[in-house]
This record gives structure tokens, C-alpha cells and sequence, in this order.
């Protein structure tokens, strides 16, 4: 296989963190220059080789496929009636992905295009491996998941939203990811979170238990998780 042809993108969180920004539009519909995140997310994908997509949607669930319903290539859409984490969330594209490698972005991330194909290829160049997470170097990763690896780019610990200050890798999850389908049985197997979410970076500690292969993909092109109306300025400030 030569390119991966089909994304999970999650976008059914409200973004709470966004304030009012978020009281008409669901966080991945807001615009940066005069777009939505979220189209920024499909456009990168698609120039990579994606030719259909999941989305799980929640908050106002309407607007979102409202916009995207006529898009240029299939867009399937799945309702989180509950949204209680990433791992239930991603759980919802079982159907979807049948028995092929997949990338799944969470919706309110930017990055380049290179950043989707380097996390592919980490997959699909190496047969052992069974997911790759998309990491980037960062003073601390308390806002994301800090990953730990060996000097081969193995994954051996993951610490989701550490504490600040107390992290010793720089590496932070990125909210992107390619996989295979063997991933779905561990999502079968997930617990609440001490947050009491179910966290989709929680399978791969039961992956890594049963002795499965997992990688990072750095990236070090621009890169922002808008989380904070301080990042959504950021990116709009940018040119377009």
C-alpha cells in the first residue's frame, strides 16, 4: 500500500476553553482566514492521498454537516450522543475503516500536509509497527499526553495531561495518529480515565502490554492545538 486513503477526524467537542467563541459555532468550525479549521484539516488530508472521511460530531453536529455534506469527496458523519473521550469517540469508526490502515486527527488541530504523510509512511513502512502517534517537541507537554521513547522511536510510556512541570521528554502528542484496525479491540477494552473520559492514548498502554509495536512521527513543521482563543488568534494572525 502506498498512501492511506481514509481519516477519522474528531470533532464533536464543544471547546469549552474557547468561551464564547463557542456559544454558535462547535470549536473546529471556526474560521482562519475565512474558513473553518475544520476545512483546513479535510484540505491537508485530501492533498495527501485521504479519499474518505469519518467525522464524529456532537456540539451543534447540524452546522458541521451542513458545511461539509456537498464536499468534494464522501464525508460520512457519526453522532457522539455522549461525549465522554477520544477513545469512545474513535470506537464509533469501526464500521467505517474495515480492514484497512487509517489516519485520525482530532479536529481543531493545523498542521502541514508533510505532517500526515511522515505519519503515514511511519506505518506503512514499518510492518511490526501498529500505530504511530505524531509528536511535537515542546518545553512541556502538560496540555496533551507526554511521550516517552527509546532511541529507535519506540514508544515505551505515555502520561496523559501531566502535571505541569513534572514531564522528562519534550515529545507531546499531537492528536495525530495513523493505525491499523488492530486498534479496535483495545478501545473494546478501555476504562474511564481519572478525568472519567474515556482517553483514546489509554489503548496503547494495553498495546504496549501485549507486546505491540507502537512509533512516533515528529513534527517540525508549524503545528497548533486550538485550544485557547489565545491560539486561534495566533493562527489568524499568521498569512493565510
Amino acid at each position: 500500500m502506498s498512501k492511506i486513503k481514509q481519516a477519522v477526524v474528531l470533532a464533536a467537542g464543544r471547546g469549552t476553553r474557547m468561551g464564547g467563541l463557542t456559544a454558535d459555532l462547535p470549536k473546529p468550525m471556526l474560521p482562519v482566514h475565512g474558513r473553518p479549521i475544520l476545512e483546513h484539516v479535510f484540505d491537508g488530508l485530501a492533498s495527501v492521498g485521504v479519499e474518505r472521511f469519518f467525522v464524529v460530531v456532537g456540539y451543534l453536529h447540524e452546522v458541521v454537516e451542513a458545511h461539509f455534506r456537498d464536499w468534494r469527496l464522501p464525508v460520512e458523519f457519526r453522532l457522539q450522543e455522549t461525549v465522554d473521550g477520544t477513545g469512545s469517540a474513535t470506537r464509533l469508526a469501526r464500521e467505517f475503516v474495515g480492514a484497512d490502515p487509517f489516519l485520525l486527527t482530532f479536529g481543531d488541530i493545523l498542521c502541514g500536509p508533510a505532517a500526515y504523510t511522515r505519519c503515514a509512511r511511519m506505518l506503512l513502512d514499518n510492518p511490526a509497527t501498529k500505530a504511530v502517534l505524531g509528536v511535537k517537541d515542546v518545553d512541556d507537554p502538560w496540555r496533551g499526553a507526554a511521550v516517552y521513547v527509546n532511541g529507535e522511536g519506540v514508544i515505551h510510556r505515555i502520561i496523559e495531561k501531566p502535571p505541569i512541570g513534572t514531564s522528562t521528554t519534550r515529545w507531546n502528542s499531537a492528536g495525530l495518529y495513523s493505525m491499523d484496525p488492530v486498534v479496535f479491540p483495545y478501545l473494546d477494552r478501555l476504562t474511564p480515565s481519572a478525568r472519567g473520559e474515556y482517553e483514546l492514548t489509554s489503548i496503547f498502554d494495553l498495546m504496549m502490554a501485549d507486546g505491540l509495536e507502537l512509533r512516533i512521527s515528529p513534527i517540525i513543521e508549524e503545528w497548533r492545538d486550538i485550544g485557547y482563543p489565545a491560539d486561534l488568534e495566533a493562527v489568524r494572525g499568521r498569512q493565510g
